[in-house]
């Protein structure tokens, strides 16, 4: 399964990359949101994007509502480093917010799992 991580920290980017490839995925990488599109222009085999929260001049939340725009309804995970909040974990299009904690390998794994299961 090819899933798209968006990180604009390198390190972060690699360490969730790591997680889901340990999962049987594989990750493919953008460091912000342009090179986000971009990603999803040239691989139509993405089935899923695992977003930061918190990037420079595009958040991972304005990427979501930038692409559900453009009528992309993949599924969309969002990482962050703070605790989501109620509000954020009822974003329309969101199938998941997950903080980046020690918890996060079986978290995302989980979260993952259900939005394939849900897109299908």
């Amino acid at each position: 399964m090819h899933i798209l991580v968006v990180d604009d920290d390198p390190l972060a980017g690699e360490m969730t990359a790591a997680l889901l490839e340990a999962q049987g995925h594989q990750p493919l990488l953008a460091c912000d949101a342009m090179e986000a599109v971009e990603q999803l222009d040239t691989h139509s085999e993405i089935m899923l994007i695992v977003s930061d929260m918190h990037m420079p001049l595009i958040s991972g939340l304005a990427l979501l509502e930038m692409l559900r725009e453009q009528g992309n309804s993949l599924p969309f995970i969002l990482l962050t480093g703070d605790t989501p909040d109620a509000a954020l974990q009822q974003t329309p299009g969101l199938a998941a917010c997950l903080r980046k904690d020690a918890e996060l390998m079986s978290t995302l794994e989980q979260a993952v799992n259900q939005a394939l299961d849900l897109h299908d």
